[in-house]
């Protein structure tokens, strides 16, 4: 009796560590591979079906929806601006007197001018392909670092990618979710940066906070998306958001995919008013991390009512330039390159 009842519990014992040890196996599979994140949707009602006046910067008719636009309030532009010296370094303490500001090539009168650290909403592109295994513990302590040097009223989400992208974590301020998140995290695959790139455009419209921005990191060039450059560059020019990238490349990019990488992610960058931080030593990730989230919070913004008033909803071209006190060296803006006009 008393060995059929040993049996017994043994038998249950048994049954019991097999079943945790599944769920052991399961947590520790790639949560990458798991998440079920539909693609990025497909492009809405282009402009030009929508309104047929409406022009490209190039002058040509537009091809795709705007959806957002630079701030607008009551008829005043808010132009976010970054200034850096010739070592890359923030340059702040500057005055309203210190900028001009031209829109579509004529001049305008600042009406408002202040530094802005008010809460943003922060996507973080994170390349999780084969080619980030010797480079994903630092990059991932990197984004640590730059999420908890940011404003703790931020929200931020993460979509990690390889042959496709995903949220990996989804709207939080808590930085302890998105670490034990990434923790689990394992790089393998291909690289579909524009496709996440794309995702991430698409998952700010959800932001909660006026003030949006995309960090980026990665290693590398696409090889893997649906989407077009062609495509990324025209939601990303309609979109009223800020982009950053720290790109972890290889002294020599072997394919093309990779020859371009750095290419994109400059236009795309610099499109919008953000930069391309290049990684020499993967030992300053955390700092480069660290300057980024400082340029986010030391931002000037420059208000101004435009002097042509036109609701055509054409591409209107941005200019900010600087009128530096003495004895300072040159100097270098940072600004989104232009804005629609509201099209009523």
């Amino acid at each position: 009796m008393r060995q059929t009842r040993f049996g017994y519990l043994l038998s249950c014992l048994l049954v019991l560590c097999a079943l945790g040890g599944g769920s052991l196996s399961r947590a520790q599979e790639n949560p990458l591979g798991q998440v079920n994140t539909p693609a990025p949707p497909p492009p809405p009602k282009t402009p030009a079906e929508v309104n047929p006046a409406v022009l490209e910067p190039d002058g040509s008719k537009a091809t795709s929806t705007r959806t957002a636009r630079l701030r607008v309030e009551a008829n005043l532009v808010l132009v976010p601006v970054t200034v850096t010296d010739p070592m890359g370094r923030l340059v702040t303490g500057l005055e309203k007197e210190n900028f001009q500001v031209y829109d579509n090539s004529m001049g305008q009168t600042i009406k408002s001018f202040s530094t802005d650290d008010t809460p943003i909403s922060i996507g973080v592109i994170f390349d999780l392909s084969g080619s980030m295994q010797t480079k994903f513990l630092r990059a991932r302590k990197a984004l640590t670092e730059f999420l908890r040097t940011s404003n703790p009223q931020d929200e931020f989400f993460v979509v990690g990618f390889n042959d496709r992208p995903a949220v990996i974590v989804d709207y939080t301020s808590d930085v302890d979710d998105v670490e034990a998140r990434m923790v689990m995290l394992k790089p393998e695959n291909r690289t579909a940066l524009i496709d996440a790139i794309y995702l991430g455009v698409n998952k700010l419209r959800q932001a909660k906070n006026e003030r949006k921005a995309l960090l980026i990191i990665s290693d590398g060039g696409d090889n893997r998306s649906r989407y077009t450059e062609g495509e990324l560059r025209r939601v990303v020019r309609e979109s009223d958001l800020q982009i950053y990238s720290i790109g972890i490349f290889d002294t020599y990019a072997p394919t093309q995919e990779e020859q371009m990488g750095p290419i994109l992610l400059t236009d795309i960058c610099e499109m919008t008013g953000g930069r391309l931080f290049k990684v020499g030593d993967l030992g300053d990730l955390a700092d480069i991390a660290s300057r980024i989230s400082a340029e986010l919070r030391n931002e000037y913004v420059i208000g101004y009512k435009p002097s042509e008033v036109r609701k055509d909803g054409n591409w209107r071209k941005l200019k900010v330039r600087l009128v530096p006190p003495p004895g300072l060296p040159q100097l270098t803006v940072h600004h989104r390159q232009g804005y629609y006009a509201p099209s009523q």
